[in-house]
């Protein structure tokens, strides 16, 4: 099928990349994310043209945080870009004269691991992207699983808790108000106010107060056996753990791939994971368990991911 360009929009920069048919990227070229919407097309546009230098390219693929249509074409909803019903697929086209696939970003990243990195060799995988927020994808039967409207996976958005915490999306409980790189600071916090004297590393890295904890304090003073920290990763991994067990009864996975940068502390994060998730499967003694291991391609995930759906002529449902 020949060369195709990933396109990553992130919250500062935008970088679009060649990948070949073996995922590996030839060039990279970024620029900055403008603030408005119309800049940031003609910033893809920018980095696309960019990147695609002295390369035959065949096609584009563009990861979006939001809702995308099932035609890989139109932007529904952006939380973070104030996009709404975003014709994203005709614009972009327009500047660079290529065929362009827009997909959500999660969803390219979860594409990517599978094909490339902690999916390989299985045929049905769940993605679980572990930020700020969380994230996912749903590959079954060798295909990515969208939903009819093209908005499936959002996995962040269960709600686990009844009328629990506040999220950004409105509702409340959601999954990654316990699960994700915030719940994590917010464990750590209340902890260390609670018991300062079970924090000493932790509020060392600060500024000495609980409200100066931040996510990289926290892993390097769980490295150094902070009981805080430990606990605060306990407490992530417990409600990880549970909606793992959750997904299994809906979807039945041979694997579960842990991306987002969370999955960088490696077994830190992963062990208590998985002690959780079989705590909480249905039957866990007597059947069979999938996997749950860390994504390999890191942050160029979602790059590779978007590049390779573009080639892909119909590889969603």
């Amino acid at each position: 099928m020949g060369l195709t360009i990933g396109v990553d929009i992130g919250g500062t920069k935008i970088a679009a990349g060649v990948v070949d048919e073996e995922g590996n990227i030839l060039s990279t070229f970024k620029v900055p994310t403008p603030s408005t919407p119309d800049g940031i097309v003609d910033a893809i546009a920018s980095a696309v043209e960019g990147a695609r230098a002295g390369h035959e390219i065949v096609g584009v693929g563009i990861g979006a945080a939001g809702y995308v249509d099932r035609q890989r074409s139109t932007v529904y909803f952006a939380p973070n870009i104030d996009w709404r019903q975003e014709p994203l697929k005709e614009k972009v086209e327009a500047r660079v004269g290529l065929p362009i696939v827009v997909e959500n970003d999660a969803n390219a990243a979860a594409w990517g691991e599978y094909r490339f990195g902690g999916g390989k060799g299985h045929r049905n995988v769940i993605c679980i992207t572990l930020g700020t927020g969380l994230g996912g994808g749903i590959i079954i039967g060798n295909k990515l699983r969208r939903g009819h409207f093209g908005v499936a996976a959002e996995f962040g958005h269960i709600r686990m808790v009844p009328d629990g915490l506040l999220c950004g999306c409105g509702s409340q409980g959601c999954w990654e108000q316990y699960a994700s790189g915030r719940a994590l600071v917010r464990y750590a916090r209340q902890r260390a106010n609670a018991t300062p004297e079970n924090a000493e590393i932790l509020l060392g890295y600060g500024d000495g107060t609980p409200e100066g904890i931040e996510g990289k304090h926290i892993s390097m003073a769980a490295r150094q056996g902070d009981p805080v920290a430990v606990d605060s990763y306990r407490e992530l991994a417990r409600w990880a753990g549970a909606g793992l067990a959750d997904l299994a009864s809906l979807f039945d996975p041979s694997a579960f791939i842990i991306g987002g940068g969370l999955s960088d502390e490696g077994e830190l994060v992963l062990d208590p994971i998985r002690k959780s998730y079989k705590r909480w499967l249905v039957g866990s003694n007597w059947r069979p368990v999938a996997e749950v291991v860390a994504a390999q391609l890191g942050n160029k995930a979602g790059l590779v991911g978007a590049a390779d759906l573009a080639r892909q002529p119909d590889p969603v449902m």
